[in-house]
């Protein structure tokens, strides 16, 4: 396979590989990094920056408004509401990045083999895929997560179970369209391994449609996590999640309406950052991907 080893110089003189200089110059791409990477980071470091306990309660008065020692103010038990949106952070963040890694750790092995074995093989994974995809994203998860104890892990593996299909027919589909190029063509003609055809030659030439589908899941499994969290099936309390905040602020929006605001703001930001970026890596690496992406 033939790559192309040319390089591109940004304004500070640093030489970069021509499709790095191309994500970066993509204002969706530019402008969700700039969102999302605080809040990652910000997430990330938890307790580290996070000024008080978010599980303690009765750290002040109950419902305090924003300012002065309380910056995002405080719920209905007096705790910190900065320091519970900080955490709860984290929490949807895992949601999401590890929902979205799972499905691609098993639907594109899927898709890989069905695009590639074609016939009867093809047949009954796609029918199989059409399945699970024929129920309701929530409503699978929530079938899931009935079956199984209601904690982060499970919550995690019910997400990408629900996106898997998607990711596996979305690689089914570009390893269609290069699975009789004049490279896999040779690699059967040399007597390589399905395995090593599928890896080593098919799966680089479609990694484009993939990362866009994976980046694209990832602001839809931080819904779902939410969504189910809202629902009381996620990591439970005291432990902050935002979609738990969310449904418990609903009893105390008349007492303290920012009880409710603030973790509504962290989730709008964070999934409107990675639809940017999901979004801007379509443009650069498959602008001709067109559809429906729910």
């Amino acid at each position: 396979m033939a790559t192309d080893t040319s390089t591109s110089t940004d304004s500070s003189g640093f030489d970069l590989p021509p499709i790095v200089g191309n994500l970066l110059s993509n204002r969706r791409i530019s402008l969700g990094l700039a969102i999302l990477l605080p809040i990652a980071l910000v997430a990330i470091l938890g307790e580290t920056v996070a000024p008080y306990d978010p599980t303690a309660t009765h750290v002040a008065d109950r419902y305090a408004g924003p300012g002065g020692q309380f910056l995002l103010g405080t719920d209905h038990l007096g705790r910190d509401l900065l320091s519970r949106v900080i955490l709860g952070g984290r929490t949807s963040l895992l949601l999401g990045f590890g929902a979205t890694a799972l499905a691609l750790l098993v639907g594109v092995p899927i898709g890989l083999t069905a695009g590639y074995a074609k016939g009867r093989v093809d047949e009954i994974l796609m029918r199989i895929m059409d399945i699970i995809m024929s129920v309701p994203t929530l409503l699978l998860g929530l079938l899931i997560l009935v079956v199984l104890p209601s904690n982060i892990l499970n919550v995690v593996m019910a997400i990408g179970v629900v996106y898997a299909p998607r990711i596996a027919r979305v690689t089914r589909s570009a390893t269609l369209s290069v699975s009789e190029e004049e490279y896999v063509l040779a690699a059967k003609a040399r007597g390589e391994s399905s395995p090593y055809i599928l890896f080593r030659e098919i799966l680089p030439n479609v990694t484009g449609p993939i990362v866009v589908e994976g980046s694209v899941r990832v602001g839809y499994a931080i819904m779902i996590g939410t969504s189910l969290s809202f629902l009381g099936l996620g990591a439970g309390p005291p432990n902050p999640d935002w979609g738990f905040m969310i449904a418990t602020a609903r009893d105390h929006i008349y007492q303290t309406p920012w009880f409710l605001i603030w973790p509504s703001v962290a989730l709008l930001l964070t999934v409107m950052a990675t639809n940017l970026i999901g979004d801007g890596l379509r443009d650069v690496l498959d602008p001709r991907e067109v559809g429906d992406h729910s």
